[in-house]
């Protein structure tokens, strides 16, 4: 295997990401005062700048899907030089452009690289190296993404100060050009990841028409009506074909995008929802403010009064590191929200806002932002397998390019529209802004509450071997719902039940704790149920649980034996019937039942939520030989009950 001298060196690796990553990030922070020179130098309108950047947006979002395309049938580090190598080549035409033809392909070039190299280069830091370099590459993360775009109306202010464009675009080119180097001397030959894996062709049309169609649409509000043909068909046909895209992922046997398990699990869904409301919000208010001030201020001026939002980014960039391995990773976010909401509401208290109003809000929305999104898409990764994250990163790149640069023109052009002044309009707007972060927040507290997930310290070593997600994360809505067949039942009816059952026969005072038992479908599980029957006294209350999840399926089903393991309905209905045939051997063996299927990623932990809510008094569970196909299973599955049980364990030999 080829190896560059500097291969498997970190600092090398993070300072390759976090050059890749910045010149198209920063860059788009810094265009809004630059936009008007550049298009006097190049003959350009308004509104072909305005499709320009557009169209890099959106080659930006579909670069995240192709990433993952690329990084299963293709040799991984091979095509991470070649991004970086397009990267500068982009950046280059766009420098030296003469024309709007050669601006705009260097440009749209520089956003599709930037997102094939967020996706193909950031999970390798994230998991490629131990856990104690976690902390850094979620520094390094943070820094690169959001300090870069926090950074951009400074760097952008000092450069229109000078009444030019090109010096800036050949210092990124520079950069560029390092982050080129760096891939090469960090080049180590890596495989592609899932090369058998089927090829998920439809996703890649559907990402590129729905990309280009709504950001076309969104760029064409400079200059005309939002209800009219050139925006409205567009705007609504792209946003359709993504919401066709996510659908299809949802339900397609073998997804390009891990869709099914960010929409399904709680925290997951939870990381999306304030991801994408944070991201939207952020960078809307940033760039309605901007243009409020834009004529009272000289660009230096201007582009000074949005330093502190770089420095709040920076300061949120180093706390993450800090809580990266802890429960407050799960407050984190919602802190963020609700700085960024205050941060937002600074700027509407007057428009165009103050100096001092400027400076606070831009501090606070810096520490919002850096705070919000890079947590929230950690707190989503951390719920899947190690191997998975850069499918959940791709997605959520995805879903947050849209909300955050398309966003933008619409509430600038609603702005310009509405109250009777640009000042009023913006103001308008920027209530619509404030809502859209208060949102966020209380989703995903509700999301969490909704689905009965508590914080947990991530086991970032189990994770990183690539074994089990670092938490476990409950079904979505797993709380609000009350029968067996969506997951864990209500425990107050359950309880409400059982002391029924109690009453009819006569018995008062509280029900006993019920003896919980772990069944998967193996002749062991069924032999545990039956040694426990002979062992214990008969009439007692037992929980039969059986744990299960998609692809890895985590049991052997006793009906449905040709079910897709992909299907997370399918799955889950077998669980079900296999719960409760588990409850009907209980019953024969002299318990009274109770059935219940559960998806966890971390069986022993599905096992241990389910004996903690409902007080077990005891756990019962096989563990398997050696020659056992369940066996790598299985038996860690009993190994972790008994070291993590505060209940009595009962394990059944074969």
């Amino acid at each position: 295997m080829r190896r560059g001298p500097l291969a498997g060196q970190y600092p090398a690796a993070a300072a390759m990401v976090i050059c890749a990553l910045i010149p198209y990030l920063a860059l788009s922070g810094a265009l809004q005062p630059l936009t008007p020179i550049i298009a006097k130098q190049l003959g350009m309108s308004p509104q072909t700048m305005s499709l320009s950047s557009g169209l890099a947006n959106a080659a930006y979002a579909l670069g995240t899907v192709l990433a993952v395309l690329f990084a299963q049938h293709l040799p991984q580090r091979r095509m991470l030089v070649g991004y970086t190598a397009l990267l500068v080549i982009g950046t280059v035409l766009a420098a030296a452009a003469r024309d709007p033809g050669m601006y705009i392909v260097g440009h749209v070039l520089q956003g599709l690289c930037t997102s094939l190299l967020l996706i193909a280069a950031v999970p390798p830091l994230v998991i490629g190296y131990p856990a104690s370099k976690l902390r850094i590459s979620a520094v390094v993360m943070n820094i690169g993404i959001f300090g870069a775009v926090t950074l951009g109306p400074t760097i952008g202010g000092l450069q229109a100060q000078a009444d030019a464009w090109r010096p800036l675009f050949w210092i990124i080119a520079a950069i560029a050009a390092l982050a080129l180097l760096l891939a090469v001397l960090t080049f180590e030959d890596t495989p592609p990841a899932s090369p058998d894996a089927q090829r998920d062709l439809p996703a890649i049309p559907l990402a590129a028409v729905g990309c280009v169609a709504a950001f076309f649409g969104a760029a064409e509000l400079l200059t005309h009506r939002f209800l009219g043909a050139e925006t409205i068909a567009p705007l609504l046909g792209g946003l359709a074909a993504i919401a066709i895209l996510i659908v299809y992922q949802f339900r397609t046997k073998h997804p390009l995008l891990a869709v099914r398990a960010m929409l399904t699990s709680t925290m997951p869904a939870a990381g999306i929802v304030l991801a994408l409301c944070a991201a939207g919000a952020s960078v809307s208010a940033t760039a309605l403010t901007a243009a409020a001030l834009t004529g009272h201020y000289s660009p230096i001026h201007l582009g000074l009064l949005y330093l502190p939002e770089a420095g709040g980014a920076v300061i949120t960039a180093i706390l993450l590191g800090v809580v990266i391995n802890k429960r407050a990773l799960h407050y984190f976010p919602v802190v963020g929200m609700v700085f960024l909401a205050a941060g937002i509401a600074v700027f509407r208290i007057h428009v165009p806002s103050s100096q001092a109003a400027t400076l606070i809000g831009s501090g606070l929305s810096g520490i919002g932002l850096g705070a919000t999104v890079v947590p929230a898409l950690f707190v989503a990764g951390f719920s899947v397998r190690a191997p998975d994250l850069q499918r959940v990163f791709a997605i959520i790149e995805l879903l947050r390019a849209v909300a955050a640069f398309m966003l933008v023109p619409v509430l600038a052009h609603f702005a310009a529209t509405v109250g009777g002044s640009p000042d009023a309009g913006t103001g308008i707007a920027l209530w619509i802004a404030l809502g859209i972060a208060l949102s966020g927040g209380l989703g995903f507290v509700a999301l969490y509450a909704l689905g009965g997930a508590r914080a947990q310290a991530p086991d970032l070593e189990r994770f990183l071997a690539g074994k089990d997600a670092a938490w476990y994360s409950p079904p979505l809505l797993a709380r609000a719902r009350h029968s067996g067949v969506s997951g864990l039942p209500s425990i107050r009816k359950a309880q409400a039940d059982l002391a029924s059952a109690y009453a009819k026969a006569g018995t008062t005072g509280t029900p006993y704790r019920p003896v919980l038992f772990a069944y998967d479908g193996s002749d062991l599980a069924k032999l545990a149920i039956d040694q426990a029957g002979r062992m214990l006294a008969p009439g007692q209350d037992a929980l039969v649980v059986c744990v299960w999840q998609p692809a890895d399926v985590g049991f052997r089903p006793t009906s449905a034996p040709h079910m897709d393991a992909d299907n997370a309905s399918e799955v889950r209905m077998a669980a079900e019937g296999t719960a409760a045939y588990g409850g009907s051997l209980a019953e024969k063996a002299g318990f009274r039942t109770q059935s219940v299927a559960i998806q966890a990623a971390v069986a022993w932990s599905g096992i241990l939520k389910v004996a903690e809510e409902r007080d077990a008094s005891l756990i019962v569970l096989g563990s398997h030989r050696r020659d056992d196909p369940l066996s790598h299973l299985l038996g860690s599955v009993a190994a972790g009950v008994v070291a993590h049980s505060e209940a009595g364990v009962l394990v059944v030999h074969s």
